[in-house]
């Protein structure tokens, strides 16, 4: 896989000045957007597909992280380091919380209890009419006191973010913190007897990828400069994990593909019809039906 995703990144590297001279800067931005998405969606395949944890709540920490970065700029705050670190802290204080007390629960219990949160985050976001309310709130881009943060350098740090991300993602997925999850997810009962803390090595995970989706919130929200409502809402959950599930559950690279798949056939079918989204449950279902790893799957070599 070396050379194909050094192929992938020498391309990602040199897009946007081949996108300036050719009037392609759309496609910068949708690039942009992509790589976003894709370490939202690859933080919440950490729990749902490594530890077996499915959250329908992931979209609290996304929106959390926007909307901090929106209101801190709004008081005052214009330092992007600083509102990168408040942002991760708060949405892993946020994942904190709510794991403590959702991962005490199991099955559909455990899913109604990250969607029942999630909302309760949004509809008190929602209540706060000094900062938008249901109109949302304007987020205007911080300093970062080296460059400024124009559309071709946000674009090189998502780049950045995601690579450093997944580059995380993999030693952990790999290391014995990722190997014991693995193992929880496939029996979490036999983990038990074999001595390994369950809830400190699930939580654990949990707060990292709610510290990730904050982070990819921010992102989002330096992108639109816009933070809204919808960030926080169920149906963004519900986008992330079909992203995860497009890509590939338990997958490495699911996040990443699903994303970028997702967000191209959204693309294409809003241009062809207003009924874009039967094209993209039509997609879904036949992927589920006829790849159920997923697209990274399809590369997966049979043992």
């Amino acid at each position: 896989m070396r050379w194909p995703l050094l192929l992938v990144l020498l391309f990602l590297l040199a897009f946007p000045p081949i996108a300036s001279a050719m009037g392609l800067e759309f496609y910068q931005g949708l690039l942009t957007k992509i790589m976003i998405l894709a370490l939202a969606a690859s933080s919440l395949n950490l729990i749902l597909g490594y530890g077996g944890m499915v959250s329908f709540g992931h979209a609290a920490y996304f929106g959390l992280g926007a909307y901090t970065a929106a209101i801190l700029m709004r008081e005052g705050v214009s330092s992007g380091w600083v509102i990168w670190a408040v942002a991760v802290g708060l949405s892993a204080l946020l994942a904190l919380l709510i794991g403590a007390i959702c991962l005490r629960t199991r099955g559909v219990y455990f899913i109604m209890i990250t969607l029942a949160f999630a909302q309760m985050i949004y509809y008190l976001v929602v209540s706060f009419k000094q900062y938008g309310g249901e109109d949302g709130l304007r987020a205007r881009r911080p300093e970062f006191g080296l460059f400024e943060l124009t559309d071709t350098a946000l674009y090189y740090l998502s780049l950045a973010v995601l690579a450093g991300a997944l580059y995380l993602l993999h030693r952990l997925i790999n290391a014995r913190f990722g190997r014991v999850l693995q193992a929880i997810r496939e029996n979490e009962s036999r983990a038990l007897a074999l001595g390994y803390p369950v809830y400190r090595f699930q939580l654990l995970a949990f707060v990292l990828a709610g510290a990730l989706a904050g982070l990819a919130g921010v992102l989002m929200a330096h992108y639109t400069q816009y933070a809204s409502p919808n960030l926080l809402a169920w149906q963004q959950s519900g986008h992330l994990m079909m992203m995860v599930i497009l890509g590939g559950v338990g997958q490495f690279w699911g996040g990443v593909l699903g994303a970028a798949a997702l967000s191209i056939v959204e693309e294409v079918l809003q241009d062809l019809t207003i009924h874009w989204q039967l094209g993209v449950g039509l997609i879904l279902l036949a992927v589920v039906l006829f790849a159920p790893r997923g697209l990274a799957g399809l590369w997966r070599r049979e043992p």
